[in-house]
């Protein structure tokens, strides 16, 4: 780009080496927030990173569909979409709402706050293994365990199990072109074939858990079928992974790079934190974007949408719009409202959000008072991804303390 501002480049992994590009959403919101991005095969997909425009095109459903051409900016071919369209996440309203409600209860406010005891037990779990070592790297042994080990209990696998599965989401998020698709394509199917052998099992013996929940759940008188079980197994795994590991990890590396407002945090922990856990998904904003394509013909802030056109919604510059967010380039453990859209906003908003915000919680608490003087010993280490953001390795070194006796 001419006159100084940055280059555009939102597809490159390289564009998020260090986590959000925020000097392009930056230069975006302020000269073109209905952005036509160019893409290397030629076609193109519109870049919105004014936050009321991201808001109001994740509300519009009858406009804006997940299910015409995915969530990816990259497209899918037919036979391949035609499959990832029994992932709900893939799908529109109505048919959206009827899968979403077979595992709504446990993810619902009173449902997730049911929870908080076990999740306080996995995360003293956790910092029990490191707490004598003195370092750890904080996303691999911390920040990665905490999701891995939640969702395997709600699901109803063995813990070990969730920290291979996040492995291979690890794989499956990576962006283009730094890992062999063969890689990919592997990490997918043994995830697949895994979830084959739970629905077997929790046919056979079903117990109280989610999995349990889908094989014997209905969606218009109608049980899963097994490739439907594969596919929400998979959005399960994904989803009950990516935001709480960036965030914890992310929120980190913020508390390290802002050393006052991490002792204002600690000096008032209970006071804090709740705000603290908002603030830090405002700035991470682990989900980087979330694709819609145009139903019809239809204006985004004056600018022209064609029916079958596809836009990006940029979370992240979202969460930095000035117009929402006084001082928003500053990290604020104590800022308030926050408003920020980290979760996405309409039929799609994250059905986690509920449980995620309380791993987050939970697991900074423990952090921060078992390892009272954690601290960054070497560089971050962030996700080849332009699809989800956060550091995937972070050296850190602490006093060693005994496990708890809890």
């Amino acid at each position: 780009m001419s006159g100084g501002s940055p280059t555009i480049d939102l597809v490159s992994p390289a564009s998020f080496a260090g986590g959000q590009p925020n000097d392009q959403f930056e230069w975006l919101r302020n000269n073109a927030p209905v952005y036509p991005h160019q893409m290397d095969d030629g076609t193109f997909f519109w870049a919105i990173t004014k936050h009321a425009d991201v808001r109001a095109v994740g509300r519009d459903h009858q406009t804006f569909s997940n299910s015409l051409g995915g969530i990816h900016i990259d497209d899918i071919p037919e036979e391949g979409l035609a499959s990832v369209r029994n992932m709900m996440l893939f799908m529109d309203p109505p048919e959206h709402h009827r899968y979403r409600k077979l595992v709504r209860d446990p993810f619902a406010p009173r449902g997730a706050e049911a929870y908080r005891a076990r999740i306080e037990e996995l995360a003293t779990k956790i910092i029990d293994v490191v707490a004598s070592r003195g370092e750890c790297d904080l996303v691999e042994d911390i920040a990665g365990e905490l999701p891995s080990y939640v969702i395997a209990d709600l699901l109803g696998i063995p813990l070990d199990d969730g920290r291979r599965l996040y492995v291979l989401t690890e794989k499956m998020h990576a962006a283009q072109g730094t890992i062999p698709d063969a890689e990919r394509g592997s990490a997918a199917m043994e995830m697949i074939m895994y979830a084959a052998q739970v629905r077997a099992d929790k046919l056979a013996s079903p117990a109280d858990d989610l999995a349990s929940d889908l094989v014997t759940g209905m969606v218009d008188g109608e049980q899963l079928t097994p490739e439907e079980f594969a596919w929400f197994f998979l959005l399960l795994i994904n989803a009950g992974g990516d935001t709480t590991r960036n965030a914890v990890g992310g929120g980190m590396l913020a508390l390290f790079e802002h050393p006052e407002q991490r002792e204002r945090l600690q000096r008032n922990l209970d006071a804090l934190l709740p705000s603290a856990v908002e603030e830090i998904l405002r700035w991470v904003s682990p989900v980087v974007y979330m694709r819609r394509t145009a139903k019809k013909d239809t204006v985004v802030r004056d600018v022209e949408i064609a029916a079958g056109d596809k836009l990006a919604l940029y979370y992240g510059a979202a969460n930095r719009d000035e117009d929402v967010f006084p001082d928003a380039c500053s990290f604020d453990v104590s800022r308030d409202p926050n408003d920020h859209i980290a979760f996405g906003a309409g039929p799609h908003f994250c059905l986690g959000s509920n449980i995620a915000r309380i791993e987050i919680q939970v697991m900074l608490r423990e952090l921060l008072t078992r390892l009272p003087d954690v601290r960054q010993t070497g560089d971050a280490q962030w996700l080849e991804s332009n699809f989800i953001s956060g550091p995937k390795h972070l050296p850190v070194s602490f006093s060693p303390s005994a496990a708890s006796s809890r």
